[in-house]
């Protein structure tokens, strides 16, 4: 305990001390401007004398002879005072403007002179200002004076004491002495004042009032005097110290006040006997407290309420060390709700009495914040762990004396979110230590307690103090307790079903702040938190425990909860925006304010019933699901909600979003479920969905007539649930016809494309996107039917064909969305082909050369690119800014020339694979030089013929490698009759080329070319 007692009365002396030097120094600055003030008016009484003694009848005066006038002159220039503006003490003044009072004019009159010099003013005009301090008078007489005093107590203290534990003195004697003491102290220090000895008086009566009360305390703490019982020692303690402050209000003396102050706080200290009497002990303090705020309110010390509340946290601080246990919990309950209570008092009274400043303010809030502390030092006893409520009432206490303070200054609206922030700090350490499935029902109720005080009352304080109370932070503590919510669903094993009635509210309360402040931080904060509660409690599901029920009832019923208020908050919201400037409805920080415009705040109903798609997923994935009928229906409930969210607002992009949840959540179980013993069930619903999505914007063509991305998502459901469509008819129903499905498919396109074709009239502006969308299906569809009926070349087939025919539509329907799906396949059809070594092993080699599937694999792609490049003649050949016309034609002659190559390799070729070989077989090898010449003669004639430059230079070119592997490989490894054969027949081309040239060249050159003679 002796360590505690040196830093507690260490730390008293340093708050009190520091602050008495610059008290003192600013009493002086003060005395010595009234000083100043006194000798300003004494000099203005004295110039107004002169004025009036120089005003008298001119003819009174004497003239006796001519040199009257001369004397009379240097009299005035003596007497005249000059303007008050130069007076020295005004310019002692720097850098300050000062009004002069009117200049008295000059006498008329003349007097005689008289001996009487004016007086001499000070050498240093400053010292008429602000003087220094004079530190060896300040020292000598102040500072000792008070140090005495406080050394003369602290004597007495302990002689006291050193009486009482050697037994020197009975004990009725000491308190006589010290009564004596104390009383003959404050009357000498009073008949001191009166002589005008104030220092000494100041600090006499200050010693005799700590007298005073040390030895009041000893009667009762330590003699037990049968006098001295609870009611009449009170009694006297408020005499003595009514008596203190009142002799420091009177006698205006600032250090009696902080001796007295001191000495009351260092008494207990001093005579502590070592036994816990902690109503005796604070009673005492607070009778202290309430004397020193009386003063501070009547002579506007300040300083002294927070040195009071200063004194009071060490006390608290002594007595908790040294006394607390955990059955005096609710005295130490008491003893903090008193002390915070009395400061707020204090608070409320200088405010009332318009004295608000930073002292008293620190002080009360000091009281709120030393209470949470002590809740975290609770903490530390197990016992007082397992009982919640007992341990955050503390909190609740300090939490409604923060929010106390906020209600009566506006400017204190920090205090608000600092009080929030360590009571959620406070629940989250005593969740992380100390929650068990019998205190699941406490923490759930003080997670929803201090969320809705703390997010109600920002709303509250902005309707009583609009000007200085934002909200903002009002939406962050939904969310914070939704947090503490799911630190059980992971901690706990089993959770009371109470959790979900509680997030529930946490969601209303969100929702309340939204409609109140104008804001949906709130909403989609709790909307999205509460999705992750839901799925940590999905993921605590029991693998071989379906709990389905109960899993699709928290995910539909929250899902249906957002979408309901979320379109109720819409409409208020959007209500009080119109009735509002913008963004004058809501004090949100740029980081955190999300837009309030109709379309903004449309999306959060939608948002609500998309996203717990994404719990279902994680419910199909997690749990066993045979039928998905659960889970679909939910889906298709949530599917129905958004898409009547895209009908009331007409937003576009909607029914594109859901379709992608739903066929997401299709996936998931179609890959984790998916049996075929009951396949009619799955099959159903994914025609259903696609069946939905595709009917949609018809059912409301009027309201969607211009709406492209609506019409686009109807166009895509039935190719994009295709797929799940045929896996599963392929597993369940193995048949020689399913070139059937896709023509079945291709039916629903067909006869929406005719329906538009019909019923849209020609000026709507998206006609021709519409018609693109739904034609570009129906021969997605058709083309399809080739790869679905055969299999691995059919799908580059039906993409090359499906390419083909999508921009034969664009001659019909011209839309950029199909020339560019056309020439994207016909790309994807020449890669899969020319750059998929994989394509050689699709079937083993045939009995019958040339005659294979490579010839109409590799001829029907290179003619879709060949029919490609002819629909895409000028004007429709710019692609993204680019003639593809020509590109088309290059893929399409690569492909015929690898097919020319695959050809030779596979008649050459023995066994069942394909093998590419360019030595070794003479006839192999000039079959290659051959072909590659007769390949480029080709390219050249076409080149020289359609005047196509870059067919031209590829027949050059190739037709040069020819020649070259003719010369450097040919010759050195064919036989003589090879030799010669490829030779002949190379010369012929590159011959026939030569004429070709010169027959059809000139005839081909521009204008501007001279041809050679």
């Amino acid at each position: 305990m002796e360590p505690v007692i040196l830093l507690v009365v260490g730390l008293l002396l340093f708050l009190i001390i520091a602050p008495i030097v610059a008290i003192v120094k600013s009493n002086g600055v003060r005395n010595e401007m009234e000083s100043l003030k006194l000798q300003l008016r004494r000099l203005e009484l004295e110039l107004k004398k002169i004025g009036e003694q120089s005003q008298f009848p001119a003819e009174s005066k004497p003239q006796t002879d001519g040199q009257t006038a001369p004397v009379v002159e240097e009299i005035k220039a003596v007497i005249t005072p000059p303007p008050i503006s130069e007076h020295p003490f005004f310019q002692s003044i720097p850098h300050t403007e000062i009004s002069p009072p009117p200049v008295l004019p000059k006498p008329e009159f003349s007097f005689q002179k008289t001996d009487q010099e004016p007086p001499v003013e000070p050498t240093s005009p400053r010292e008429r200002i602000v003087p220094a301090i004079n530190w060896e008078q300040f020292m000598g007489v102040k500072l000792f004076a008070w140090i005495g005093g406080l050394a003369l107590f602290i004597g007495v203290a302990l002689f006291l004491k050193y009486s009482f534990e050697h037994d020197l003195i009975p004990p009725e004697v000491r308190v006589a002495l010290g009564f004596l003491t104390g009383l003959g102290l404050v009357i000498g220090g009073i008949k001191m004042s009166q002589k005008k000895y104030a220092v000494t008086s100041q600090t006499l009566c200050a010693t005799g009032v700590v007298i005073l009360y040390a030895v009041t305390f000893a009667c009762r703490a330590v003699y037990h005097f049968a006098f001295f019982g609870p009611l009449p020692t009170f009694l006297l303690m408020v005499l003595i110290t009514a008596t203190a402050f009142l002799l420091a209000v009177r006698l205006n003396a600032l250090v009696v006040a902080l001796l007295g102050m001191l000495g009351g706080f260092l008494t207990p200290i001093l005579l502590s006997t070592g036994q816990d009497n902690p109503l005796g002990l604070f009673a005492y303090i607070a009778l202290l407290d309430a004397g020193l705020i009386a003063v501070t309110l009547r002579r506007r010390w300040n300083f002294l309420v927070l040195l009071a509340a200063l004194g009071t946290v060490a006390m608290q601080i002594g007595w908790s060390d040294k006394f607390f246990a955990v059955p005096k919990v609710f005295t130490a309950l008491n003893i903090f709700l008193t002390f915070n209570l009395l400061f707020l008092a204090a608070f409320y009274f200088a405010k009332r009495f318009q004295q608000s400043n930073p002292w008293v303010s620190a002080s009360a809030l000091l009281m709120p914040l030393v209470t949470v502390v002590f809740t975290f030092y609770l903490l530390t006893f197990p016992e007082l762990g397992r009982r919640p409520g007992l341990v955050f009432t503390f909190v609740l206490v300090a939490d409604l004396c923060a929010l106390a303070l906020v209600l009566l200054d506006g400017k204190l609206f920090a205090a608000n979110l600092a009080a929030g922030c360590f009571a959620f700090l406070l629940l989250t350490v005593w969740t992380t230590q100390f929650l068990s499935g019998p205190l699941l029902n406490w923490a759930l109720g003080f997670y929803l307690l201090f969320a809705i005080l703390h997010s109600v009352f920002p709303i509250v304080l902005q309707r009583l103090r609009p000007d200085v109370a934002p909200t903002w932070w009002a939406h962050l503590f939904p969310p914070i307790a939704l947090l503490l919510v799911m630190m059980p669903i992971l901690k706990l094993s089993e959770l009371s079903f109470f959790v979900w009635p509680c997030v529930l509210l946490i969601d209303l309360l969100a929702v309340g702040l939204a409609v109140a402040t104008a804001s949906l931080v709130s909403i989609i904060s709790v909307l999205i938190l509460t999705l992750a509660a839901t799925a940590l409690w999905i993921f605590k599901i029991p693998a071989q425990l379906t709990g389905l029920p109960v899993s699709l009832f928290l995910i539909g019923g929250f899902a249906i909860f957002f979408f309901v208020v979320g379109i109720i908050a819409t409409r208020k919201i959007l209500a009080k925006s119109a009735a509002q400037p913008a963004n004058e409805n809501s004090d949100v920080p740029g980081f955190l304010n999300f837009s309030t415009s109709p379309d903004a705040l449309a999306q959060l109903p939608a948002f609500s019933a998309l996203l717990p798609f994404l719990l279902l997923i994680m419910v199909t994935l997690r749990l066993p699901l045979q039928n998905p009928s659960p889970i679909f229906g939910l889906a298709l409930l949530l599917v129905i909600l958004v898409l009547g969210v895209a009908r009331a607002f007409r937003h576009d992009w909607l029914p594109a979003v859901a379709l992608a949840a739903t066929l997401a959540l299709e996936h998931a179980w179609h890959y984790r479920h998916l049996h075929t013993e009951q396949p009619l069930i799955p099959l159903g619903w994914y025609l259903l969905f696609a069946a939905i999505f595709g009917v949609f914007p018809f059912l409301f063509r009027g309201r969607f007539a211009e709406r492209l991305p609506v019409w686009a998502s109807a166009a895509l459901a039935a190719p994009l649930h295709f797929y799940l469509v045929h896996q599963l008819i392929s597993a369940a129903y193995p048949n020689h016809f399913m070139g059937l499905l896709p023509a079945a498919f291709a039916i629903p396109s067909l006869a929406a494309l005719i329906f538009l074709l019909r019923k849209v009239p020609a000026a709507n502006s998206i006609k021709t996107a519409q018609l693109a969308w739904f034609g570009g299906v129906a021969l997605f569809f058709i083309t399809l039917i080739f790869p679905i009926q055969f299999d691995r070349q059919w799908i580059t087939i039906g993409w090359a064909l499906e390419g083909a025919a999508l921009l034969w539509l664009f001659h019909r329907v011209p839309h950029p969305g199909l020339r560019l799906t056309g020439v994207g396949l016909l790309a994807i059809s020449f890669v899969r082909l020319a750059a998929n070594p994989a394509v050689l092993d699709y079937h083993p080699r045939s009995s019958t050369p040339i005659l294979n599937w490579y010839l109409y694999a590799y001829g029907v792609v290179a003619i879709s690119l060949f029919v490609g490049a002819k629909l895409l003649a000028p004007p429709r050949e710019k692609l993204l800014g680019k003639n593809v016309q020509p590109w088309l034609n290059a893929l399409g002659t690569i492909l015929l020339f690898l097919l020319l190559n695959i050809e030779i390799a596979d008649y050459f070729s023995t066994g069942t694979t394909l093998t590419f070989q360019f030595s070794g077989n003479f006839a192999r090898d000039m079959s290659y030089t051959i072909a590659w010449a007769l390949f480029a003669f080709v390219l050249l004639l076409i080149g020289i013929l359609k005047k196509l430059p870059a067919a031209r230079y590829a027949g050059i070119g190739l037709l040069s490698v020819a020649l070259l592997k003719l010369f450097f490989h040919d010759l050195a490894h064919l036989k003589q009759l090879y030799r010669i054969v490829a030779l002949i027949s190379v010369a012929i081309i590159a011959m026939l080329a030569s004429f070709i040239y010169q027959k059809f060249l000139n005839n081909t050159a521009p204008k501007n070319e001279t041809p050679k003679p």
